[in-house]
């Protein structure tokens, strides 16, 4: 059921969403300055590319000062507006039947897309899946 979910996701948009966080980590890493961001953007675009089955956990050992200071500026920057596209995509997503796992897992990726420093995309069927801890 998950490959079946996948590949409707990636037909109905999962292709793009994973092709503008892959274009937003390729800017990211020619800045410099900004590549913890782009290396976070490569993360969430394979998981946007195929989210069935995975979820997305804190990173062992916690996040640390900088992660913290790195999502603030994130979600100040960039995090908030991305969050906002993944919500009215979810609520367009809803609107008929098939589209509603989609929608749902449209909301999953708003968590990593607000703070993406500090965490890890692990599969769902691993003991470890629900807390890394």
């Amino acid at each position: 059921m998950k490959t079946i979910l996948n590949i409707i996701w990636l037909v109905f948009g999962g292709l793009w969403l994973a092709l503008g966080y892959f274009l937003a980590g390729i800017v990211c890493c020619a800045l410099i300055i900004t590549i913890p961001w782009g290396i976070a953007s490569f993360r969430i675009a394979g998981y946007a590319l195929w989210p069935f089955g995975r979820t997305v956990v804190d990173k062992p050992g916690g996040t640390g000062l900088a992660s913290t200071l790195g999502n603030v500026v994130w979600i100040l920057v960039a995090g908030i507006w991305i969050a906002i596209g993944h919500v009215a995509t979810a609520i367009a997503m809803a609107l008929t039947i098939i589209g509603i796992p989609l929608a749902i897992a449209n909301i999953k990726l708003i968590p990593v897309s607000l703070m993406p420093l500090g965490k890890q995309i692990v599969p769902t069927g691993r003991p470890f899946a629900g807390s890394y801890r």
